[in-house]
């Protein structure tokens, strides 16, 4: 993809330029780059940059110049397709995605089935032969076009037909949506850019430490159908399975689906051995590709994809949202493959998801004999207990509790976060839920079956996302040993060689500065001084992150603690810091 000089907000497709910057194109679109450089079948696409998305907020509306812009990318896309936008023959429809240069599962908006009115369903019909399929594409848009740009609350899904669509938006926001191709398109691009500043984009930005300028890139891509015929589907694959770290393929296949019924968990896909049974050869080309895209991005993979009238088509490729056990398992199996040196390995791993990793887990025995209330699909490991909660407003104001919900949305990221545990009737293991539940190291079980909200909600539970079940009342946890675990022991030796700072229980060396044995009175919002001199520290505030990053600034020799990988990585990434 290059920046010709006739652009000023568009970055457009060229197979011989190098390689497109992250920060002006966003994740998304550079991994359509990476995988059309591979050699890989993607549908064709024009990026919308990240410096339109900031003259957008600082004009207060697409900057100028950006819609004749839009205009040369769509023509580009038809002449590359021979379709016509908004046309009567042939119909271009395109797909317009967010992509900030960070990625942001889930945190802001896209619009599928773009370009589509009357005179285009008409135009599918009689492409495709099925007046049904027509429709449908023409229901979707128009809901996906309430929601998100005007700005819709109504439960839009599960009405019949296009006309119903318009109607319930027309009665709840006094609008409605336009015939006109280009206006959609200008809107859908505005409202992508608005959507990087909704409360759950920045809720998401806060809880990792992302600016809150990140802003976005809007990929405009033509749309392949993944709900074309039978021998359509669309799915979502991880090369490494990202709950446990194993090294083999992981994900979901929904045939005559788009690739919005997967994430959003309003749908519960079928395992990727469904598409390996329909058609084994596009299984092999996906693992195949899935392979090279692992290889080439030396890291786990969560591929999007889909698949129109048995050809396969990737929409993206990005490195895998995972759980603390996954992380360890994967940054350790990279070493024995030669694709990572241990210093590397150690990046690929947080002080936060060791800690994650470490704490407790259902006592042995313990929940022999006790009452099971719900099952379903472990997508996110860890224990939690806590009082059942069913809005993200409560789990907010209510840290701690556990959070269950029919499935969830980008809405209710504020929640899950404050969450311990969440929990859904519907969704599979590449559902929203799942996703952001893995990317906050959150217990998550999802597709627990109807009625499940009603049923859990006010009582007290005991959230086993390891096996997903969830228990009656508070079950007895032990904690986990890391020297029991040889991933764990083996990037202990790696962070020991990485750092001077010694950590354990036996490395104390005189003068000795214990914070726990300070009065309660004396602890407060900021750490404890550590007067000069002070070798060797103990207490749990100098085994987090502030405090290791406060002893190494003091020059401290050691930390007293029995979790010594946590610590290690801590000074670790404070030395790559400072360095």
């Amino acid at each position: 993809m290059s920046t010709a000089t006739s652009f000023r907000w568009l970055v457009v497709p060229d197979e011989d330029a190098a390689e497109p910057s992250r920060d002006l194109v966003g994740g998304k679109a550079w991994s359509l780059w990476r995988m059309q450089s591979l050699g890989l079948k993607v549908p064709p696409a024009f990026v919308v940059t990240t410096d339109a998305c900031a003259a957008y907020f600082a004009d207060g509306g697409l900057p100028d110049g950006l819609a004749d812009e839009l205009v040369t990318g769509i023509r580009l896309l038809e002449q590359q397709l021979v379709r016509t936008f908004g046309g009567s023959e042939r119909p271009l429809l395109v797909s317009v995605r967010s992509g900030a240069a960070i990625s942001m599962p889930g945190m802001m908006d896209t619009i599928l089935d773009l370009g589509c009115n009357d005179e285009v369903e008409a135009a599918l019909a009689a492409e495709s032969g099925d007046p049904d399929f027509a429709a449908e594409v023409h229901r979707r848009f128009t809901g996906f076009y309430g929601r998100l740009v005007l700005g819709s609350t109504e439960d839009l899904e599960d009405l019949p037909d296009t006309a119903s669509v318009r109607a319930a938006i027309s009665a709840d926001v006094d609008e409605t949506v336009p015939a006109d191709p280009w206006e959609q398109l200008r809107a859908a691009v505005a409202s992508v850019f608005q959507s990087s500043r909704s409360r759950r984009a920045l809720a998401y930005r806060k809880h990792y430490g992302i600016p809150d300028d990140l802003g976005t890139a809007v990929t405009v891509q033509a749309m392949v159908f993944g709900n074309l015929d039978d021998d359509s589907g669309t799915g979502v694959l991880f090369t490494r399975n990202p709950v446990d770290g194993t090294r083999e393929p992981y994900g979901e296949y929904l045939q005559r689906g788009q690739g919005e019924d997967v994430v959003s968990g309003r749908v519960t896909p079928k395992p990727l051995s469904d598409l390996e049974e329909r058609w084994p050869t596009v299984h092999g080309e996906l693992l195949e590709a899935a392979e090279r895209l692992d290889r080439e991005g030396r890291d786990a993979q969560d591929i999007e994809f889909t698949v129109q009238s048995g050809e396969l088509f990737l929409l993206q490729s990005r490195p895998a949202k995972r759980t603390a056990r996954a992380a360890v398992r994967i940054a350790v199996e990279l070493v024995d493959e030669g694709v990572l040196e241990p210093a590397e390995a150690l990046t690929r791993v947080t002080a936060d998801q060791i800690r994650t990793l470490l704490r407790p887990e259902i006592a042995a025995g313990a929940a022999d004999g006790a009452e099971v209330l719900v099952t379903g699909v472990a997508a996110s490991p860890g224990v939690a207990t806590g009082m059942v909660v069913d809005t993200p407003e409560a789990a907010q104001s209510n840290p701690g509790c556990i959070l269950v919900r029919k499935s969830t949305s980008p809405d209710d990221v504020h929640g899950m976060i404050a969450a311990a545990a969440v929990v859904t009737e519907q969704g599979g293991a590449t559902s929203h839920a799942a996703v952001v539940s893995r990317a906050l190291d959150t217990p998550c079980v999802v597709g627990c079956g109807a009625d499940t909200v009603e049923s859990l909600v006010g009582r007290t539970v005991t959230v086993d996302a390891t096996t997903g079940t969830v228990y009656a009342g508070e079950l007895p946890t032990s904690a986990v040993d890391e020297s029991e675990d040889e991933d764990l022991r083996r990037l202990t030796g790696w962070a020991e060689s990485a750092t001077p700072l010694r950590v354990g229980t036996d490395v104390a060396v005189e003068p000795v500065f214990d914070a726990d044995t300070l009065p309660a009175e004396d602890l407060g919002e900021q750490l404890p001084a550590i007067p000069a001199g002070t070798k060797t520290l103990r207490g749990a505030v100098f085994c987090a992150p502030d405090g290791v990053r406060a002893a190494l600034d003091a020059g401290v020799d050691a930390i007293v603690t029995a979790h010594r990988l946590p610590v290690l990585l801590a000074a670790i990434a404070h030395q790559r810091r400072m360095s």
